[in-house]
């Protein structure tokens, strides 16, 4: 009899797919396994098989599997989904084009919007009408679809988007056109938008809708090819999706709606964050994600990652971008990491970011053709990355490109190389600091209260000097923190946000109204798990509330427990004041309504226990494997003590300067800094002063 468990994770990125594997014996003994293998577009299945085979996993003895891609993103960055059909309420067609006016470039009179993912002649309409309480004002007239499908086989349409005025209040129209679009053309790939979200607001919501309809024949071929691939090989159950809500759902559900996916990837690696931060009591967390490409952030107060709908794609200073009104985690992204190459302007000043050399030609170092220096050639150049154990020893550092590339720099700068080298890493710091001041500080919060978590490639090299800046007392650095993303699944529950605008004052029946919307939506979520074979005791909800002062414009979501009474609304009124307040910095004398409800459904479904290890002895003499001089940029040149990462056991402590180094990251201790292993083998650095 075989009692071992064995559950599995694997995360598509941009240059690397990443494999977690947790195997839990008889004994109880957990063996963790990770792996990295090159990601291979356009077929990205055969990546994540290849790094199975690497990581030696027996697709057969898997009994949870865990998936998250960058496929969808990669899609519509790329414009590598497919045609795509609308239709909408007559008289809205041009709705994409006319879009919002708050444009970024306010005071460009060449301003031009970005183009539609759908071209006008492609953009049809249907004669019907809701009112925005749902009610019928025109009956829904479908006469004229067959000859708009006609068209749209001529023009070669292979997705069609439906989305009418006020259908987040009332689909029944979304829901006929549906229906006949179904029976009419069977073999088309169709989406509604109140499939996706019952939220008002008709551009974001018919954007969503196109382009999940854009890429949703792109993402269902990979997770059907993935998924063929897997069970040919053995693999029982289909793996679970990874979602940007930080949860994980059914692969065919995923393959119904792929936008729910669009940053699958970050959103594993802040939802690891926050179990992390429970399992070692650590609620109020700052995470912190360095790839090669981007540095991503997000705040973690009370053990709760924040969601929100309000996400843009190629949205910048110069364009508008495109807004998916899907559950997304609230993150900031910058184009700051291990590959984004310095510069100096016109003006003799030097920039480091957001152009990235990529993996391709890379970084100077890597020796495949690169020519200008990057945040990596500049760690590299300090002794901060081990020259002669680059990428784990896997690569052999050209230090002679990454001279060239630096000194090209210094000469503009008229500095020497070693100051260049310290410029660029200082400001790739100051661009991340700012990056994470506007997840804290820009939001009311004390950043002397969090914790600073970092993981990614190149989170750990960075983390010590961010937190110094922000003030903050303590780093950790996960076990594994290069492929922390793929562990972060292994922590999700199978989760799916549900929404639905009920505007309203919050006065006499208010409190009635808002809980029946509530237990409707329950109701329907229910109905669902269980449709799929999650049982009824399994299922938790979490309730939220988005409000408003009467008319603004936008809302702040309120956590709602119990019961919703007329008894409790005075309560949830002054939780808003507190909340709008420490956002905001100020509350109004002005009366508060409700926009709409958000309730988080989630069951478990093979989520990870993690048990702690023994504490041993404090001496970590043993793990060091050599000193070298390491320039910490601002406290000057330091012999530091070199730590093997993997010899590291839990209790193990000492002291900086250091640098602990394994295959995937480099954690660079400063001078002062307090370092212990915790009993899940993580990095406790307790900052000086």
């Amino acid at each position: 009899m075989n009692d071992t468990t064995l559950r599995v994770a694997t995360d598509v990125g941009g240059t690397f797919t990443d494999l977690v594997a947790f195997e839990t014996g008889a004994d109880g003994q957990l063996k963790i396994t990770t792996a990295k293998s090159d990601t291979t577009p356009p077929n990205y299945e055969a990546g994540v098989l290849k790094v199975l085979e690497k990581g030696g996993i027996d697709p057969e003895a898997v009994d949870f599997m865990a998936h998250g891609t960058t496929v969808v993103i990669n899609a519509l960055t790329e414009r590598k989904g497919v045609p795509v059909g609308l239709i909408t309420t007559e008289g809205f067609r041009d709705i994409l084009e006319i879009a919002r006016g708050n444009r970024p470039d306010f005071f460009n009179l060449h301003y031009v919007k970005p183009a539609p993912f759908v071209p006008r002649h492609l953009r049809t309409e249907v004669p019907g009408r809701m009112t925005y309480l749902g009610k019928e004002r025109h009956p829904l007239d479908l006469s004229g679809l067959p000859a708009i499908l006609d068209m749209f086989r001529a023009e070669g349409v292979q997705a069609v988007a439906i989305c009418l005025l006020h259908g987040y209040a009332n689909p029944a129209h979304e829901k006929a056109v549906l229906g006949e679009v179904a029976k009419l053309w069977p073999e088309v790939s169709v989406v509604a938008s109140h499939q996706i979200t019952r939220e008002w607001r008709e551009y974001e919501r018919t954007n969503t809708t196109v382009l999940s309809a854009f890429v949703q024949p792109v993402a269902a071929r990979y997770l059907s090819q993935l998924d063929e691939g897997l069970k040919s090989r053995g693999l029982q159950k289909s793996p679970y999706i990874m979602q940007s809500n930080c949860g994980i759902d059914s692969l065919a559900a995923t393959s119904k709606i792929p936008i729910t996916m669009v940053e699958s990837g970050p959103a594993s690696g802040f939802w690891g964050a926050a179990e992390l931060g429970k399992l070692i009591n650590e609620p109020n967390i700052l995470a912190l994600d360095i790839g090669g490409t981007t540095a991503k952030c997000s705040l973690i107060e009370g053990g709760e990652v924040k969601i929100m709908t309000d996400y843009w794609i190629e949205r910048s200073r110069k364009s508008a971008g495109y807004p998916i009104m899907v559950p997304v985690v609230d993150l900031v992204e910058i184009g700051n990491g291990g590959g984004s190459i310095a510069r100096v302007d016109d003006f003799g000043k030097l920039h480091v970011g957001p152009q990235s050399a990529g993996a391709l030609p890379g970084p100077a170092a890597y020796g495949k053709g690169g020519t200008q220096a990057t945040t990596t050639d500049a760690n590299l150049w300090l002794g901060r990355i081990n020259r002669d154990y680059f990428c784990g020893g896997s690569v052999e550092a050209d230090m002679t490109a990454a001279e060239n590339a630096l000194s090209v720099l210094a000469a503009k700068l008229d500095v020497t190389v070693d100051d260049a080298a310290r410029g660029i890493v200082r400001i790739a710091n100051d661009n991340m600091v700012n990056a994470l001041k506007l997840v804290s500080l820009n939001r009311g919060h004390d950043t002397r209260d969090f914790t600073l978590l970092a993981f990614g490639g190149g989170g750990s090299m960075h983390a010590v000097a961010l937190a110094q800046e922000l003030q903050m007392n303590k780093v950790i650095v996960p076990a594994a923190a290069s492929v922390f993303s793929a562990w972060g699944m292994m922590m999700s529950d199978l989760r799916r946000d549900y929404f639905a605008t009920q505007l309203m004052d919050l006065t006499e029946g208010a409190g009635a109204r808002i809980e029946d919307t509530f237990a409707q939506t329950e109701a329907e979520a229910r109905a669902t798990f269980e449709a799929e074979g999650v049982a009824s005791e399994k299922i938790s909800f979490l309730r939220y509330g988005k409000f408003r002062y009467q008319n603004q414009e936008h809302t702040t979501e309120v956590p709602l427990t119990g019961d919703i009474t007329d008894a409790s609304l005075d309560k949830i009124a002054q939780e808003f004041h507190a909340i709008y307040e420490k956002e905001y910095t100020y509350r109004l004398d002005a009366p508060v309504e409700m926009v709409g409800i958000h309730l988080v459904a989630r069951a478990e479904v093979g989520k990870l226990t993690m048990a702690p290890a023994d504490l041993g002895p404090a001496d970590a003499s043993g793990a060091i494997k050599a000193t070298r001089k390491v320039d910490y940029a601002l406290e000057g040149v330091h012999e530091a003590s070199i730590y093997d990462g993997d010899a590291l056991k839990p209790g193990m402590a000492f002291t900086g300067p250091a640098i602990i180094e394994d295959s995937g990251s480099t954690v660079v201790i400063h001078p002062g800094n307090q370092v212990s292993v915790d009993a899940y083998s993580n990095i406790h650095i307790a900052l000086e002063g």
